[in-house]
């Protein structure tokens, strides 16, 4: 699967491939500190959420990249773990108030800068996603 790399500049604008949309709107700004990139999977998922949905992926996404800036231990309430079967794949884990919960899947990537953890985001969702993640 081809990753589609995003550096986050300092305005506003996402940088992206020719041909490719990128998914970098739906973070947060406070997410322009690390590096991250999106496989076509995730923007696709995330495609697929509604409005409402993607907001309340906003929150644990801002506490997450809050947990890298200090260092990468993430907080308990974050509901960050391993996916089973799946090398070097973690998911975190959020309310998404009715229904199932909210689950996003990502690994890490070699750094883009030195000493800043880089990202890589491969599926948004539910519970289904862990089938593929």
């Amino acid at each position: 699967m081809t990753a589609q790399r995003h550096r986050r500049p300092s305005t506003r604008a996402a940088t992206t491939a020719p041909g490719h949309r990128s998914g970098a709107s739906y973070f947060p700004e406070e997410f322009a500190v690390h590096t991250y990139e999106t496989l076509p999977r995730f923007t696709a998922d995330l495609d697929r959420l509604t409005p409402e949905q993607r907001r309340k992926f906003h929150q644990p996404v801002a506490a997450f990249v809050e947990d890298l800036r200090a260092g990468g231990r993430f907080r308990a309430g974050l509901r960050i773990k391993r996916v089973q079967r799946a090398t070097g794949i973690y998911e975190l884990t959020w309310s998404m108030g009715t229904g199932p919960a909210g689950r996003a899947t990502w690994q890490y990537g070699p750094a883009h800068r030195p000493d800043t953890p880089h990202v890589i985001w491969r599926r948004i969702g539910t519970h289904d996603i862990l089938t593929g993640p």
